[in-house]
């Protein structure tokens, strides 16, 4: 008997027999009509027809071929219980219907067989390579799941909006696409339980809210900021200039201008600065959830030896808490997700003019406005503008009929400066989520730098000098003298 007469034989006569059964009929339907409809889709986009919703994604990225896959599995499923049901009931034939490779008719139905097995196999890698890249997307990471939204909109206004979520996330190789995947399995499981998470808090998994910060498994930054800003790149002195707006009626200007030693590593090596101070190998023990706390510090210096530095809280002993290696995330733990005080986001908003201040006591009312408490977003989508305009209508009426425009612009300004930093439904409000870089809005720099870290015999202690890092040209003044002398403001 050749090859091909053993086939027909032992696989394809039993497997056309078997084959003809309601589920294994209906897995084919299944399949047919979710490629049909995947292929569909992926033609409309490739004539840039393509809808930037994120849950058509989930749909046809995800859903779809999750049910393509369905369908295939249901042939071989029906084949299976149809065999198993007639073995059981003693009905399977001795032989199996005669199939006829001469009959043009059959010919033509095996032809499509193999067509639609290797069109399947095609829409499978497609659609797996599809959904792969589409669950590596910051659309996906953001849109999609209502829980990261806080962490998305202060995304998409940093100065890291155009790197993807995964470069940081998860990173290159298998081990860390597998390991984020499984993660990901796991707060999927706690979004979509989270309805029920009340029955049964104890065993049914729910994410937090808010989401914790700082990312206690991310990457060390060797492998994440290192890929873009290398620390041997000598970065020198920064130039920063700050504007503030007083509560008075004329929302008084002040300008503060700092010049920052941001220094790091020269052509001959040499550390300089706040990056090369840092660039060397120092530890730290945080004992709260933020890493606000640091009352233990180690710095190995050049040749080797160690120099521990404590607060005098300790009394020599040694603090309980978690113990790493000093890198950028833990000045820059928010540099793709800065959430800003009220104060610092309204203050940018009148520089740049978003909202204006020649409108009286903007400054004192709008904070009013963004720090007063509100249930949802919706709510304080709808408050905060009808509550400013009601607020000039009232205490100012010759303002509202003269700039009523520009009222209605400061209105739109609150509503952004709030919605890209408060959530109340993820219980994220203004201070939730701490910046370390400064020390103007939490402690920052002086969670080490506060006078109070020494060695053990007090003759050295962690400087608290402001030179060390920055020289003050001007702070708080009216049009600053310097501005002018460098060319920067009339």
């Amino acid at each position: 008997m050749s090859s091909l007469e053993r086939f027909r034989e032992n696989w394809v006569r039993p497997a056309l027999f078997f084959g003809n059964n309601p589920v294994s009929l209906a897995g084919g339907a299944i399949t047919t009509a979710a490629g049909v409809t995947m292929i569909g889709y992926w033609l409309f986009e490739l004539v840039g027809r393509s809808n930037e919703n994120p849950y058509l994604g989930l749909i046809f990225f995800l859903i779809l071929p999750a049910i393509f896959i369905l369908g295939l599995a249901l042939i071989p499923v029906g084949i299976y219980l149809r065999r198993r049901s007639l073995k059981k009931a003693g009905e399977v034939p001795a032989v199996f219907p005669k199939v006829d490779f001469n009959d043009r008719i059959f010919r033509h139905g095996v032809d499509i067989v193999l067509m639609a097995t290797i069109v399947n196999l095609l829409v499978v890698s497609v659609a797996s390579y599809r959904g792969a890249a589409y669950m590596d997307s910051p659309q996906f990471c953001g849109q999609s799941c209502h829980v990261m939204h806080p962490e998305y909109a202060a995304y998409q206004i940093s100065a890291h909006s155009h790197v993807a979520c995964v470069d940081c996330h998860i990173g290159a190789g298998a081990t860390s696409y597998f390991e984020a995947k499984v993660n990901g399995t796991k707060q999927l499981m706690e979004v979509s339980l989270r309805p029920m998470a009340g029955l049964a808090p104890k065993l049914l998994p729910t994410y937090p809210t808010p989401i914790p910060s700082p990312v206690r498994n991310l990457r060390p930054a060797r492998y994440i900021c290192e890929g873009c800003h290398t620390p041997a790149r000598f970065i020198g002195e920064k130039l920063l200039v700050k504007s503030n707006f007083g509560d008075d009626e004329k929302n008084t200007e002040t300008q503060s201008v700092v010049v920052l030693h941001l220094g790091g590593r020269d052509s001959l090596s040499h550390l300089t600065g706040i990056h090369g101070v840092h660039l060397g190998h120092i530890e730290y023990i945080d004992t709260d959830d933020t890493r606000t706390s640091i009352p233990w510090v180690e710095k190995t210096n050049a040749d080797g030896s160690k120099t521990v530095f404590t607060t005098s809280a300790l009394k020599g002993a040694m603090p309980k808490g978690e113990r790493r290696v000093m890198d950028c995330i833990d000045c820059h733990n928010r540099a793709a997700h800065t959430m800003q005080t009220a104060e610092d986001a309204l203050n940018r908003a009148m520089a740049e003019g978003a909202v204006s201040p020649d409108l009286p006591w903007i400054h004192k009312k709008g904070l009013e406005l963004l720090k007063a408490d509100y249930k949802t977003t919706d709510e304080a989508q709808a408050k905060i503008p009808a509550q400013l305009e009601a607020y000039y209508r009232g205490e100012h009426p010759d303002v509202y009929a003269a700039k009523a425009a520009q009222i209605k612009a400061a209105g739109e300004g609150l509503v952004y400066i709030f919605t890209h930093n408060v959530f109340p439904e993820m219980k994220v409000t203004w201070g939730t989520h701490p910046n370390h870089i400064g020390h103007m809005s939490y402690p920052g720099c002086f969670r080490c730098h506060d006078g109070d870290h020494s060695t053990a015999d007090a003759k050295k202690s962690i400087t608290n000098d402001c030179a060390a890092c920055h020289n003050l040209l001007a702070v708080d003044e009216a049009k600053p003298k310097v501005l002018s002398d460098i060319g920067i403001q009339q």
